[in-house]
C-alpha cells in the first residue's frame, strides 16, 4: 500500500526508481490477486488491488 501511495503521487519524482526496486520475484509477484487480504483487512483497505494496479503500470511502461 505505501509503494503504490507513493507511485500515484504526482509529486513523487522517484516513480522509475520505486518500480525497478519492485522488479523481482519476491517483491509484486508473490500476490496471486485472490483479494483474501482485502476481505480480513480490519482498516478496511485494498492492498491486492494496489498491487494489481503496480503490475499494470509496470506492464505497461
Amino acid at each position: 500500500m505505501q509503494a503504490y501511495r507513493w507511485m500515484i503521487d504526482s509529486r513523487d519524482q522517484f516513480g522509475p526508481e520505486r518500480r525497478q526496486a519492485l522488479q523481482n520475484p519476491f517483491s509484486l509477484y508473490r500476490c496471486h490477486t485472490i483479494m483474501n487480504c482485502a476481505r480480513t483487512c480490519p482498516k478496511g483497505l485494498n492492498p491486492g488491488l494496489a498491487i494489481a494496479r503496480i503490475k499494470r503500470d509496470m506492464a505497461l511502461e
